[in-house]
Order: structure tokens, then sequence, then C-alpha cells
């Protein structure tokens, strides 16, 4: 049974290797953005209130993204595993998550953190090339990250969950290296 959070910077290539991962394992790659684009496009009750929030530019409650969260895992494709992106953000929401799952049953998740120097990702982002990435833009993202992500890597380096994985590698080596862990 593979649950795995991903945890990393923004540009450390972690949805890329969510997916590659969540199809090798033929487990489902739940983003967080995913699950609000698809609750917005299906107008669930929480998809019809999140459009609300993202309508005004809004950054979209802890509360909405956990329940989204919550009614995302009760679906039956995920009985044989997960792979969770972009949540939890923030102590908060790990400490949710953890009595969600526990609750689900589904307990037994590590958590992976690609980490990569900002130097690093800096480039990755500005080689994406999307207009609104400058180096300013991207530098406050990181910092915003290592903000509120930082006491994450703490919260479950405490509870023996985490595994770092070194993001400043080649593609191929980073899904190498998660292929073990996930094998082990």
């Amino acid at each position: 049974m593979t649950r795995l959070i991903f945890l990393g910077p923004p540009g450390s290539g972690k949805g890329t290797q969510a997916q590659i991962l969540a199809e090798d394992l033929n487990i489902p790659h739940i983003s967080t953005g995913e699950i609000l684009r698809q609750a917005m496009q299906e107008q669930t009750s929480l998809g019809i209130k999140a459009q609300s929030y993202v309508n005004s530019g809004d950054l979209v409650p802890d509360q909405l993204v956990q329940d989204l969260v919550k009614e995302r895992l009760s679906q039956p494709d995920v009985q044989s595993g997960w792979i969770l992106d972009g949540f939890p953000r923030k102590v908060t929401q790990a400490v949710f998550l953890e009595k969600l799952l526990a609750e689900m049953n589904q307990g037994g998740e590590r958590v992976i953190n690609l980490d990569a120097p900002d130097d690093v990702v800096v480039a990755r982002l500005l080689e994406r090339g999307r207009k609104d990435d400058t180096e300013a833009v991207i530098r406050h993202r990181l910092d915003v990250y290592r903000s509120e992500t930082a006491p994450l890597i703490d919260y479950y380096g405490e509870r023996q969950k985490l595994i770092t994985v070194n993001g400043d590698q080649s593609q191929e080596e980073v899904t190498h290296e998660l292929k073990k862990i996930v094998t082990s």
C-alpha cells in the first residue's frame, strides 16, 4: 500500500515525479490544484464555493481545501494507495490530514521531500518561461514556501515519516531514487 505526500519547493519537479510514480504504481496522483479544478468543473457544492474565491482572486480557505481533500480521499480509486501533491502546505493541515487518515484507516503514509537549492529551482522556473515568472517573483514564492512549509519538514521528521530526496539531479535519477524508496 503506497501512500505518499510530496513536499518540495516550486520547480523541484514534484508534480512531474508524482505523476510518473502514480502511473507506475497505478494509483491516483492527487494534486490540490487538480481537485479544485475538477470540483469547479463538476460544479459540486464545494466546487461552487471554491469558484467564488477563485473568481475574486482570493486564496481558497484552508477549511474548504481540507473538505476537498477529504472528499477526494473518500473515493473508491484511492483504496490501493495515492500520492498527495500540494497538500498539506502547513502544519495545521498536516494535523488535519493525520486525523483524517486515522479515521479512514489510511495511515502508513510516507513523506517525500524533493529538495533542490534555490538557484537550481529559479533557473528551472525561468526556463519554463511563464510570463509572470520573473526571478524576483520566483524568489518571493520560494521565500513563502520555505517559511510556510519548512515547519512541515520538521513535523514529519519528528514523526519518522520524512524521506529527503535530492531534487538537483536529472529527472531519470530522481525517478530511479523514488522507485527504490517505494519498493523498500
